[in-house]
C-alpha cells in the first residue's frame, strides 16, 4: 500500500523551514505555522512585525531590509528573488541561530518594495562551516596559529593602540637556529615536529592577550601587550629557556635546539609594520651572529644609520658607473720567480668616479658583494677583460669573482658567448676564485672549474692559506695555480712562522703539479727566498703595483667591444 503524502507543512517543519507573508507597508509578516521549528522559544509577538523581528537579527539589525534595498527591482507577477543569511537570538545569553532567507519582493507604483514573501530555514552547518574555512584562513596549518598576513594586521592594530592609548608594546621575532640542519638530518617532518613543539612551548608563556604567529618557516612573531623594555628582556629569556632547556621528542628520538629573539618597542622605536618587522629581523640576525641563542633588542645607532646612507650613495654610485661605463681595470703584473719576465697580469676594478677621482678595489668589492652589486661588476669586468684579450693576442690576463658570481647561471651565458665571439682568448684567461669559496661549496665548485677548463681557460685559488683548504681537495677540483696569501709572504724575511708555511705549501703544490704565485713580495730578499723555494711566479711591490696604463702598449680605443 502506498503510504499518503504528509502535509507540506509536517514536511518543511521537518527540514527546519518556516514560510511567511510579509506586508512591507503595514510592517505586518503572517508566518506559516512552522515557525516554531524553526524559531523555538522566541514569542509570537517578536516575530509578528519586521520592526520587532529585526531586534533579534545579528549582526545588523537592517540586513533583512538591506538585502530588498540591494536588488534592483523587477516589474511583473515574479517580482524580484533576494536573498539574505544572518543569526537570531533573543539574548544575549542564548545560542545564536543562524537562518538563510530567501524569497522575493514586489515593488509598488514607485518601484519600492510593498511586500515581500519567502521562506526561512535554519542554516547552523554551513555557517559553522563557512566560519572554520575562515578561521583556517587565518591560521597556519601546521602550528594552528596566526598565519603571516594577519600576524602582520593583529602587529598594525597593535601599534594604532599603542599610540592611541598612550601605551607600550613589543615585537619581537623568534627564530629556530639552524632548522636546515635538522632537516638535512632527520627529514622534514622531524623539522616540522620541531617547529609545532616550539610554537606550543611559546604559547604556553604567553600572557592573555599577547599574540602568537608564525613569521616564516623558522620563525615565529609574538605581539606583547603593555609591554616596557624591561618587561621585554625578563619575557625574551622565558621564551629561551623554555625552548633551550629541554629536548624536543620526536619519532627520530629527542632533539635540542636553541632560538634567537630580536625585538623592538612599540611605538617608541617603531609606528609602522615595516619598521617593526625590519627592526626586529635586523636584530635577530644581529642576535644570530653574536651567538646561537641570543636575544637583542633594536636601539638607535648613529654609525649604523650613518653607514646605510652611505650604502645607498655608493649603490647609486656603483649602479651609475655601470651605466656610464666608468668601470675600468687596473693591471698588476705577474712575473717569473726565476727569469723576472711577465707571465700575465691581474685584473683589478677600478670606479672612475668623474671628478678625477678613482676607487679602488677595496672601495668597491666588499660594497658591493654586500649589496647584492657585485655579480653586475662581475659581469662588466669579464667584458673588459675579454675585450683586452681579443685586442692583444699576446697577453694573458687573470680576474677575480666573487663567491655569488660563481654560480650565476647569467655569468655563464655571458662568458660562453663572450668566447664563442672571440676564439683564442679563453685559452689566455685564468679566472681567481677565493679559498673560502672552494672550501664551502667543493662539489658546486667543481662543477664550475670544469666548464671553465673546457673552453681552456685556467683556474687559481686566491688567497690561499687564509682558509683551510686541504690539498687534496686542490687535487680534487682540478686547480692550475695557487696564489699564497701575502698576509704570510710579506713576512717570510722577517718570520721563521711564516716561511715555514710558505714553503710547505710550495713544496705540496708542486709535488701535485701544481703552479704557485706568491703575493705581496715587498723586495730582493725574499723574491730570492721564494725561487730557491722553488716558487713560480711572483707578484706585488717589488714587481710593480697595478696600473692603469696597458703594460703591452695597445691604445685604448683599440680594445673591442664587448658581447651583449
Amino acid at each position: 500500500m502506498t503510504p499518503g503524502l504528509p502535509q507540506a507543512s509536517d514536511i518543511l517543519a521537518a527540514l527546519g523551514q518556516a514560510v511567511f507573508a510579509w506586508d512591507i507597508a503595514s510592517d505586518a509578516i503572517v508566518w506559516g505555522e512552522q515557525v516554531s521549528a524553526v524559531f523555538p522559544g522566541i514569542p509570537a509577538e517578536r516575530l509578528a512585525t519586521g520592526a520587532e523581528f529585526a531586534k533579534l537579527i545579528e549582526p545588523a539589525q537592517t540586513l533583512r531590509t538591506a538585502a530588498l534595498a540591494l536588488t534592483s527591482p523587477v516589474h511583473g507577477a515574479d517580482g524580484t528573488p533576494y536573498r539574505v543569511e544572518y543569526g537570531v537570538r533573543m539574548s544575549a545569553s542564548d545560542p545564536v541561530i543562524w537562518i538563510e532567507e530567501t524569497g522575493r519582493w514586489f515593488a509598488g507604483p514607485d518601484g519600492r518594495p510593498t511586500r515581500a514573501i519567502g521562506s526561512v530555514r535554519i542554516n547552523n552547518e554551513r555557517h559553522a562551516r563557512d566560519e572554520e574555512l575562515s578561521r583556517l584562513a587565518r591560521l597556519d596549518p601546521l602550528t594552528g596559529e596566526l598565519n603571516r598576513s594577519h600576524l602582520i594586521a593583529a602587529l598594525a592594530e597593535a601599534i594604532e593602540e599603542t599610540t592611541r592609548f598612550r601605551s607600550t608594546a613589543a615585537f619581537m621575532l623568534v627564530g629556530i637556529d639552524h632548522l636546515a640542519r635538522v632537516n638535512d638530518a632527520f627529514g622534514f617532518d622531524v623539522a616540522d615536529a620541531v617547529i609545532l613543539d616550539i610554537a606550543k612551548r611559546i604559547r604556553a608563556r604567553l600572557r592573555g592577550g599577547d599574540v602568537l604567529g608564525r613569521f616564516s618557516g623558522n620563525k615565529f612573531g609574538l605581539i606583547l601587550k603593555n609591554c616596557t623594555v624591561d618587561d621585554m628582556n625578563v619575557a625574551a629569556e622565558r621564551f629561551l629557556a623554555g625552548i633551550r632547556d629541554e629536548v624536543v621528542p620526536t619519532k627520530s628520538g629527542p632533539v635540542s635546539v636553541t632560538a634567537s629573539i630580536g625585538a623592538v618597542s612599540l611605538p617608541r622605536y617603531a609606528r609602522n609594520t615595516d619598521e617593526a618587522v625590519n627592526r626586529a629581523h635586523e636584530t635577530l640576525d644581529a642576535a644570530k651572529r653574536r651567538r646561537s641563542g641570543s636575544f637583542a633588542a633594536w636601539r638607535p645607532d648613529a654609525a649604523r644609520d650613518a653607514q646605510r646612507r652611505v650604502n645607498i650613495r655608493v649603490t647609486d654610485e656603483i649602479v651609475t658607473a655601470l651605466n656610464e661605463r666608468r668601470i675600468r681595470l687596473a693591471y698588476e703584473p705577474v712575473v717569473s720567480a726565476v727569469s723576472r719576465e711577465r707571465a700575465f697580469h691581474e685584473c683589478l676594478v677600478r670606479m672612475d668616479q668623474g671628478d678625477g677621482q678613482v676607487l679602488l678595489a677595496p672601495d668597491i668589492v666588499p660594497v658591493a658583494e654586500r649589496l647584492g652589486l657585485i655579480r653586475l661588476v662581475d659581469h662588466r669586468v669579464l667584458e673588459l677583460v675579454v675585450a683586452e684579450l681579443a685586442a692583444a693576442p699576446d697577453v694573458c690576463l687573470s680576474l677575480n669573482i666573487s663567491p655569488d658570481t660563481t654560480m650565476d647561471p647569467d655569468w655563464w651565458a655571458g662568458i660562453e658567448s663572450l668566447m664563442l665571439a672571440h676564439p683564442g682568448v679563453a685559452e689566455r684567461l685564468i679566472v681567481e676564485i677565493t679559498e673560502t669559496v672552494a672550501i664551502q661549496d667543493i662539489d658546486d665548485v667543481r662543477a664550475f672549474v670544469s666548464r671553465l677548463k673546457h673552453f681552456g681557460s685556467r683556474i687559481a685559488i686566491d688567497d690561499f692559506g687564509a682558509g683551510y683548504t686541504s690539498f687534496r681537495n686542490l687535487r680534487k677540483l682540478g686547480v692550475d695555480i695557487v696564489k699564497i696569501d701575502g698576509a704570510f709572504v710579506q713576512n717570510i724575511t722577517h718570520s721563521a712562522d711564516d716561511r715555514a708555511f710558505v714553503q710547505t705549501l710550495i713544496d705540496l703544490a708542486r709535488r701535485l703539479d701544481i703552479k704557485t704565485v706568491a703575493e705581496w713580495v715587498q723586495d730582493e730578499e725574499a723574491a730570492n727566498m721564494l725561487r730557491d723555494w722553488g716558487c713560480d711566479y711572483i707578484q706585488g711591490r717589488l714587481i710593480g703595483l697595478a696600473s692603469a696604463e696597458r703594460p703591452w702598449g695597445v691604445p685604448s680605443d683599440s680594445a673591442l667591444p664587448a658581447v651583449s
